[in-house]
This record gives structure tokens, sequence and C-alpha cells, in this order.
């Protein structure tokens, strides 16, 4: 039974969501090949090759791949799934953009966000934003899965020593183009891969305000999140948003600042292994899943906490 994980990647390193998903394919099989689909691609396919569990790196260094386009990637995992019995990508917005077209040319059902396997051909992935959890199995020949990458303990990066070998294929669908990008520059680390979290809600009143967290965070050595509601009004940007619309985060340490709970954003960081809330609000949602709660006006707490770090 081989196993098919589509890597994510900047053509330099590899994403730490490859390795949680690898965790998840260990958990099907052992016979487990990395794709790494990138241009000029050397480096991230050597780093795949030393990664814990890959018996094979399958590497396609094309210009068609360099922005991994989700058209173009969907029909190189579709000409290479068909000889896999599963094929599995990270549930990021790269993987959830490319995994299901690839799903749609085998003629597969996608089976997206799974948090545990149960057999070979069976999943649990959560609905209803987490309350409800489902087991799911599928009878189809290709299982196409995205992982969520937090319900996962991520593989060692470094000890294996994986075959490389070149993919010739070179699929250029044609009906996309790379236009340009505009990344955020922060010298403190992502929201999905933080062992601690500072979040600001719509109480945090302006994005002014956000500051204040800013500061802890630096501080901390946290990264900075938010809820949706800071978000829509503007407050910061949305590639900060928490939540089951946002990035689905679990670090050591999460603290939710003038975040009243909504479901949606309890979606995206309850799993946090402490969580602390401070709200002025005792009747919060919040409260309900934080290990430590403060009930207090979050102006005056913020500025004292980060003075006695």
């Amino acid at each position: 039974m081989s196993i098919l994980v589509i890597a994510e990647h900047d053509n330099a390193e590899i994403k730490g969501a490859t390795l949680n998903t690898i965790a998840a394919a260990k958990a099907i099989g052992d016979d487990i090949h990395l794709l790494v689909a990138g241009a000029n691609c050397a480096a991230a396919s050597e780093a795949a090759a030393k990664i814990e569990g890959v018996s094979k790196v399958l590497v396609a260094d094309n210009a068609a791949y360099e922005h991994q386009l989700a058209e173009n990637v969907a029909k190189l995992v579709a000409d290479l799934g068909k000889d896999y019995s599963h094929i599995l990508a990270p549930a990021t917005t790269t993987g959830k953009n490319m995994l299901p077209r690839a799903a749609a040319l085998l003629d597969v059902q996608p089976i997206s966000d799974i948090i545990a396997v149960e057999a070979a051909d069976t999943f649990k992935r959560p609905i209803y934003a987490g309350n409800v959890i489902a087991t799911v199995q599928s009878s189809d020949t290709i299982k196409v899965v995205t992982v969520r990458a937090t319900a996962f303990d991520p593989v060692a990066a470094e000890g294996g020593s994986a075959a490389v070998e070149s993919v010739t294929i070179a699929e250029d669908a044609g009906v996309s183009t790379f236009v340009g990008e505009e990344l955020a520059a922060s010298d403190r680390p992502e929201l999905t891969s933080a062992r601690v979290i500072v979040s600001g809600g719509r109480g945090m009143q302006s994005g002014e305000n956000f500051e204040m967290l800013y500061k802890l965070a630096d501080k901390l050595g946290a990264a900075v999140g938010a809820s949706r509601a800071a978000v829509d009004a503007g407050f910061v940007p949305n590639d900060m948003q928490v939540g089951q619309t946002g990035k689905i985060v679990a670090p050591d340490l999460y603290i939710a600042v003038g975040i009243s709970g909504a479901i949606q954003h309890l979606a995206g960081m309850k799993d946090s292994k402490v969580i602390v809330a401070i709200n002025k609000d005792e009747e919060a949602p919040i409260f309900s899943v934080a290990d430590y709660g403060l009930v207090d006006d979050l102006f005056k707490v913020i500025p004292e906490f980060e003075t006695k770090l």
C-alpha cells in the first residue's frame, strides 16, 4: 500500500505541515513517497530526502510548478496518483486549493481535514465547527485526503535517507498564470507553527491598540492572531485570523485578549494545550474552554503584564 504525500514548500525549505501529514500517512502504511513539485527546488528535495519515514522523494522540477499553481499541480498529482492507494496533503490554503481538483480528475471523493486515522479506509474529521466528530469510511480505490496538521505530531525532519527520483511530467493547464505576491515580513513566528500565540478580538477596539499585543508577543516570542470580528472590523489583516474560516492552531499557550469566544473562533484554537482568556465580560463563552480566566479590563491588564515580563 503506497502512499503519496504532497510536500508544501517554498522551493528551498519544506514547510512544517508536511511533517504532520507524513505522520498521518505513517498511521496508514509504511511505503510513503513524497512529491516535491517546484522549480529550482533542489534544496527542498534534499531536505525532503532526510525526513523520517519517507522511502522515496519524487521531484518535479519544472517552470510550470514554480509557484505551485493549483491547476498545474493537480494535473501532476492526478497523473502520478493512479499508482497509489492514498494521496495526502496538508489542510492548508495550498492543500485545500489543489487536492480537490486532483480528486475530481481522478473521479474520487476527497476527504477533508482529517484529525485521526482509524483504518486505511476510515478517518475522523470535525464537522459543525468541531462540535461533532464524523467517522468517514471511503470505498474509493484511491483515497484523497487533506490532513489537519495540528492533530498529528510531526515526524523528525532529520534521520531519513530516501531515494530521490526525478519526474519528467510537465503539466501546464494553461488556465491560470502567476501575477505577483505580497508577503508580510515579520520576525515573529508563523501562526500555524508558533508555540505561543497572543490573539486579540473586537474588544481591542482599534488596530492601533494591537500594538499592546505586539509588544507582549515580542517578549514572549509569540505570534499574534486575531478573531474574525477583529479582522472584519479592519483592525488587522486577514492573514492573522484564527478560526474555522481562518487558521487552525494548537500552540502550547494561547492567550485570548478581548475575544468573546464565538464558536467559529473556538473551532480554530480549542485544541491549544493551555488557554488563557482575558475579558471584562464574565459570561463570555471563551471562559468555557479557558484553563485560566481573568475578568478585567484588558487595557489595564496587558500593560501590567508586559511590564512584568
